[in-house]
């Protein structure tokens, strides 16, 4: 009946999803709980040195995928940017084969 127990209390290393797997909303909102159960403080320090681990793979699972969103932005308006150049280079030619 013992291996039938759900909410032991103990954290497995299969108890979550790799985070590599994990879009950014699901990685914050699995930080903010675990900063919260951290927060608690009722674990022992093995329990809690592995939530704190887990905690920082998945700050910086976010920061990467911020990170990753922020070059795509930029990237983004850089293309615009050279698209705008380029109008605004040939409305300029436009302008001085009209002189």
């Amino acid at each position: 009946m013992a291996n039938d127990a759900f909410g032991t209390g103990e954290l497995r290393e299969d108890a979550f999803p790799p985070v590599e797997q994990l879009s950014y909303e699901q990685a914050r909102d699995e930080l903010i709980e675990t900063v919260k159960i951290l927060e608690l403080g009722q674990m022992g320090l093995d329990e809690s040195l592995r939530y704190w681990e887990r905690g920082e793979a998945l700050a910086k699972a976010c920061e990467a995928h911020l990170d990753g969103a922020s070059r795509r932005v930029e990237e983004a308006l850089a293309a615009h940017g050279d698209a705008d150049t380029q109008s605004a280079a040939v409305a300029g030619s436009s302008e001085e084969e009209e002189s």
